[in-house]
């Protein structure tokens, strides 16, 4: 014990030593840390001048040489939506649009053809699936179909031979269409492998992976068709999905939304409606979207389910490839009532010489098709994909 101790007053504690103390405290200095990293990131957010950021990017191997004058060849970014605008050129080589990353100026680059090249190799799957990129236009949404050169989507991308066209001029024919496919991965991938190739497919664009469906299912020699959400009489409360073409809405933008739809996936013969009872029975409203289809070379197919439809007059009157559904096979989706609709189908063919049929990618109706398809050429019907049948003279 020390004087000090020993001298202080009673009840009193020693003089204690200050202690030294952060000036602010722990969720301030976070606080702190966090508006700092905001600030950061607005800075270069407002002044960074990349035209690219955020685009996809493909590496693309080129040789110099073949870039005009004697400049080194500026760093380049290439979105992947480029890739696909590939041009044919002389001997064998090809055209790519190139992207410059710091301006955004565009040069076309000439490169090999090889099935290795890398351009190929990171080409989106539209270019690998046998598109013709000469049918292919840049939209806003990506690439759609287009009319050029003397060629059309509906003849280049038709299944079928000529010497199998010319039978089905000779003889009854039935066309089936599945209907509402690239939604559920599992009924497409029945429909691609269990029917037969002449049954044409057609997709609604809101798969996750639509293009890989189609590619598949033109592989196993498929027709494909695009349908296009349409509104129908009880819209909004039965909607068939985002970008519904709707009466409500000026031409143009129904177009618009078209343009969406038609970038989803490449390699059809035509558009369908898809739903829309309401729509393909207003003229206004389907003028402009059936006009803007036959510009592209396309045909259309409407699925029957109204009695109203303008869409034939309107087909017709743009010199345009059309067909329209004569039955409904599963609208009760039980065996006896498929079969009974396939027999009816079957009458018409040998009445009107050619008929068309529509479903749903249901089991049984996947089932039932696929067991009547296998005798329909020992009846003398013979199953042509779509476009035989919107080709084929109609009969009275």
């Amino acid at each position: 014990m020390t004087t000090d101790d020993l001298s202080a007053p009673l009840g009193q504690d020693r003089p204690r030593k200050r202690r030294y103390r952060i000036p602010f405290t722990a969720p301030q200095a976070i606080a702190a840390g966090l508006g700092l990293f905001l600030v950061t990131f607005a800075g270069f957010a407002t002044f960074n001048t990349n035209p690219m950021g955020g685009e996809p990017m493909a590496k693309v191997a080129y040789d110099p040489a073949t870039l005009p004058g004697d400049k080194t060849p500026p760093k380049v970014a290439v979105p992947k939506e480029a890739a696909a605008a590939v041009k044919e050129g002389a001997a064998g080589q090809q055209t790519i649009t190139i992207i410059d990353g710091t301006s955004g100026a565009r040069q076309n680059v000439v490169i090999g053809t090889g099935a290795d090249t890398p351009a190929q190799a990171d080409a989106p799957p539209a270019v690998m699936a046998n598109i013709n990129p000469k049918l292919l236009e840049s939209s806003r949404y990506g690439m759609i179909p287009v009319a050029a050169e003397g060629l059309k989507p509906f003849k280049v991308y038709a299944a079928g031979s000529d010497a199998e066209r010319a039978a089905a001029a000779k003889k009854p024919t039935i066309a089936i269409v599945i209907s509402g496919l690239g939604v559920g991965a599992a009924k497409t991938a029945d429909a691609i492998t269990k029917l037969p190739g002449a049954v044409s497919l057609a997709f609604t664009p809101y798969g996750s992976d639509p293009g890989k469906l189609v590619a598949r299912a033109r592989a196993q020699k498929h027709e494909v068709l695009l349908q296009i959400p349409m509104e129908p009489f009880d819209y909004p409360d039965n909607d068939p999905g985002p970008q519904t073409l709707l009466t409500t809405l000026p031409g143009d933008q129904n177009v618009d939304r078209l343009t969406w739809h038609m970038s989803r996936f490449q390699g059809y013969v035509g558009l369908a409606n898809f739903m829309g009872s309401r729509f393909v029975a207003t003229d206004a409203a389907m003028q402009p979207v059936i006009k803007e289809a036959a510009k592209r070379g396309l045909g259309w197919f409407d699925d029957g389910s109204s009695a109203r439809s303008v869409a034939g007059v309107i087909a017709e009157g743009q010199a345009m490839p059309f067909a329209k559904a004569n039955v409904s096979i599963d609208t009760v989706p039980t065996q006896a009532e498929i079969d009974r609709a396939l027999t009816r189908l079957e009458a018409l063919a040998r009445e009107h010489g050619s008929a068309v049929g529509i479903a749903s990618a249901l089991p049984i109706s996947i089932d039932r098709i696929a067991i009547w398809a296998k005798q329909l050429d020992s009846r003398g019907i013979m199953l042509v994909p779509l476009t035989t049948a919107m080709l084929k003279p109609k009969s009275s």
